[in-house]
């Protein structure tokens, strides 16, 4: 009895006994599945936190490949009237269009002057053909570009040039089969157009359309094409210079002028130096492609020197046809161009590069047009002002 007290009293100071999950561990008495441990559970969740880690050689590291930018594909864009219409503005390298127009202009000029008279001192001039003939040009001009455009992307030239003049092929614009329907449409109704206006002047007339016509095409299309055997320089100065003035003239008046063939000349030596600066723009594209120019032949030294050449020698023209006596002095007025064609001048001297190739050409192009201008605007005005006098009466009389 008094061992069962003495045991109770121990329990009451000592508490009541708690069970504990974990056992004292003596080192020579426990067994293994006496140690407490986590479970399985938790275990793996620690371990799902762990990133993967692999390793790979370098040879078996796969190709990353970037991801492609949300640009609209061609396909899948559709562009609007306004969008269409600059794309094909473009194309048709609108600042070329001057070449044939300045020498269609001079060819009406001087076939305008010879009917000015006294007694009709507004001369005889046929509207309509003048205005088609305008358009015939533009039309074949229109066609050539494109089918330049056309063919340069069939013989691979000019195929990263970025500042080579129309492109629509090269950029992705437009189908090349689209290019080429759009030049054949054009050089078919220029063709008709011609034909038309050409009729009035005579079978010569007739003869020099189907040289421009040739001339368009084998420009261009074969594969040894005019422009690749050193010839851009000659049938540029044929076409825009003789040419192209003295068929103007002769759908006015259906005979061949003494003097057109002369006032041609300067613009003639000018659409030359226009062509021969777009080549040195384009020596490092047409070397690629084995395109064979005047100046790929000269190289950039005595190519500028042949620039020079055409250039001056356009305003040697002037002077030989103004200052003698008896000649149209008022033709001088043409040398108002000479700022800029100081600015040409100094640009071919200093560049080395297509870009600067490329400023010179834009502005011999501008120069070309102010030219053509100034020298039609001279002739007319030289024969008007004899007449003037006359003028009001004749003035009074149809009123």
């Amino acid at each position: 009895m008094e061992d069962e007290k003495v045991e109770n009293q121990e329990e009451i100071v000592s508490g009541p006994k708690t069970t504990s999950s974990t056992k004292i561990v003596m080192a020579d008495a426990v067994q293994a599945e006496e140690v407490p441990t986590l479970p399985l559970g938790p275990m793996q969740a620690i371990n799902a936190l762990e990133p993967e880690v692999a390793v790979r050689s370098v040879a078996s590291t796969p190709v990353v490949s970037m991801p492609e930018p949300l640009v609209v594909q061609p396909s899948e864009y559709h562009r609007g009237p306004g969008e269409w219409l600059q794309i094909w503005k473009e194309g048709v390298r609108p600042a070329y269009l001057s070449l044939p127009l300045m020498p269609v202009l001079l060819g009406g000029v001087l076939a305008w002057i010879p009917t000015m008279t006294t007694r009709n001192p507004f001369g005889t001039f046929h509207l309509a053909s003048f205005i088609g003939t305008i358009l015939a040009v533009l039309l074949l001009q229109i066609g050539a570009n494109l089918l330049n455009d056309y063919y340069d992307y069939v013989h691979g030239i000019d195929t990263s040039n970025p500042l080579g003049p129309g492109g629509l092929i090269q950029q992705g614009l437009v189908k090349p089969t689209r290019v080429l329907a759009v030049s054949s449409v054009a050089l078919a109704l220029g063709a008709v157009l011609g034909l038309i206006v050409g009729w009035q002047g005579g079978p010569l007339v007739l003869l020099f359309g189907l040289i421009g016509l040739l001339c368009a095409y084998f420009y261009s299309a074969p594969r040894r094409a005019l422009s690749s055997l050193a010839l851009g320089e000659l049938i540029g100065f044929i076409i825009y210079g003789p040419l192209i003035t003295l068929g103007a003239y002769m759908v006015q008046t259906g005979s061949i002028g003494r003097n057109v063939l002369i006032y041609s000349i300067p613009l003639g030596l000018l659409a030359a130096a226009v062509i021969h600066a777009n080549n040195m723009r384009d020596l490092e594209s047409d070397a690629q492609a084995n395109k064979r120019t005047i100046a790929a032949l000269l190289g950039v030294d005595w190519g500028r020197a042949w620039f020079l050449a055409l250039v001056l020698a356009a305003y040697i023209v002037i002077l030989a046809l103004g200052i003698p006596h008896g000649t149209v002095h008022l033709i001088l007025i043409t040398f108002w161009t000479l700022p800029g064609l100081t600015v040409i001048v100094s640009g071919i001297l200093r560049t080395d590069a297509s870009p600067g190739f490329h400023l010179v050409m834009q502005e011999l192009l501008k120069l070309t047009t102010a030219f053509g201008l100034l020298l039609a605007a001279a002739l007319l005005a030289s024969a008007l002002y004899p007449l003037l006098p006359v003028i009001p009466f004749h003035l009074l009389h149809l009123a």
